[in-house]
């Protein structure tokens, strides 16, 4: 697993001859699922937050409509860059959905891991709307665009403001929030080195409707907040209750718990300087983990 906490993205605007993008981490402080729908979305209710840092997606216009990809980074030779990526994905359905002629040559520096319950390639596919609709100067809605993202992936439109809200149903329906000491609350993000399938941990959720989520408060989200699949990723990944089990012995920790279908982690600290020390102790003793230091994006 590549140490790449020190070169983690920090936002750009521009770049030399293109346009820059951050696709921001997102992180499920709580994620409570309700329900199997008629059309097989499962119906979801969390709250989502968004890391100060994340990939890159970079790009240049070019006139003859191709679009293009190349991938950078530490994690970028986990991904394939052929049609099935999320990032050309959306670059595809904004440019058959305006009617643009010409495309891009896109750049994807992935500095987070990938299939890890951070939002990587939805924040990718976000990112690439972004930078698209400046680089192209499009003029477009965010309903419409909202709807494109929304044909890329269930995270996809969340990620598209990567501010904090509230996001249910599949994804469609979405409500930002301002929850009292969270803004700029010291984060850390702790892989073990994993990716999981989120099939396969939706497939193993035990479909027990546990509560609404109640997001009014930081008292209320940790009292009764919960990820329903932390259950199931831990069969998949019995490593997953190690991460949590070293999250929570760190001194300073207000919260600990697992983000979308894992495996990652994620611990919510007093101060800055407790978030230092744990991510010490877990480099130290666990070498092998992703770790960054990180804090909420505020709204």
């Amino acid at each position: 697993m590549p140490h790449v906490d020190a070169e983690m993205a920090a936002p750009i605007a521009m770049g030399a001859g293109g346009l820059v993008e951050t696709a921001y981490a997102k992180v499920n402080l709580a994620l409570h699922v309700r329900h199997r729908r008629a059309d097989g979305y499962h119906a979801l209710e969390s709250l989502f937050v968004f890391a100060e840092h994340g990939d890159l997606v970079s790009g240049h216009s070019r006139q003859d409509g191709v679009l293009d990809l190349q991938l950078q980074g530490p994690f970028g030779p986990a991904l394939d860059s052929g049609g099935d990526n999320l990032v050309l994905k959306a670059a595809r359905a904004l440019q058959a959905f305006i009617g643009e002629e010409r495309g891009a040559s896109l750049v994807l520096t992935k500095y987070l891991p990938v299939a890890s319950g951070i939002g990587g390639g939805s924040a990718d596919a976000a990112a690439v709307l972004r930078l698209l609709t400046r680089l192209w100067n499009v003029a477009i809605g965010q309903a419409a665009l909202g709807r494109i993202a929304l044909s890329v992936g269930s995270d996809v439109p969340a990620c598209l403001s990567s501010v904090t809200q509230m996001v249910q149903g599949r994804g469609e329906l979405l409500e930002r929030r301002t929850v009292e000491g969270l803004d700029g609350a010291p984060m850390l993000l702790v892989n073990p080195g994993l990716g999981v399938s989120t099939a396969r941990v939706f497939a193993g959720w035990d479909q027990v409707d546990r509560g609404p989520l109640d997001a009014r408060n930081m008292e209320q989200l940790i009292i009764d907040g919960r990820n329903d699949l932390e259950a199931a990723a831990i069969i998949e990944a019995p490593v997953v209750a190690e991460v949590l089990a070293v999250l929570k012995s760190c001194a300073g920790v207000r919260m600990t718990r697992m983000s979308g279908s894992g495996a990652t982690c994620f611990a919510l600290f007093d101060t800055e300087s407790h978030r230092a020390s744990a991510a010490v102790a877990v480099r130290g003793a666990h070498p092998g983990w992703w770790v960054a230091e990180t804090r909420i994006r505020a709204a």
